[in-house]
């Protein structure tokens, strides 16, 4: 079976940048769920990395991860107009090393 991830980008406002790191590290865990990473790519900018067993693992995790996301909806910056909050996108894995 082709492992999945998904990478969401966020934009964090400053003064919540502690508060957020906070949240990120006490996620649950998700069943299917085989890492959580998160990459500070910026002074208040981050890139949330999930390596899934399966496609289908993320689908079912997917309402619950949402409903993490929209507790710390405060805490986040627009990144565009027409993202909003986030940047999100996921697919198979087709190199892992």
């Amino acid at each position: 079976m082709t492992k999945f991830s998904n990478v969401v980008r966020f934009k964090v406002k400053s003064e919540y940048v502690d508060d957020f790191l906070k949240v990120f590290s006490d996620l649950p865990s998700y069943k299917g769920l085989l890492s959580q990473i998160l990459i500070k790519t910026g002074e208040q900018n981050y890139c949330g990395v999930g390596l899934w067993e399966s496609e289908d693992a993320v689908v079912e995790a997917r309402p619950k991860m949402i409903s993490s996301l929209d507790t710390i909806r405060h805490m986040l910056e627009e990144v565009s107009p027409e993202m909003g909050v986030t940047d999100a996108v996921s697919g198979p894995v087709v190199v892992e090393r």
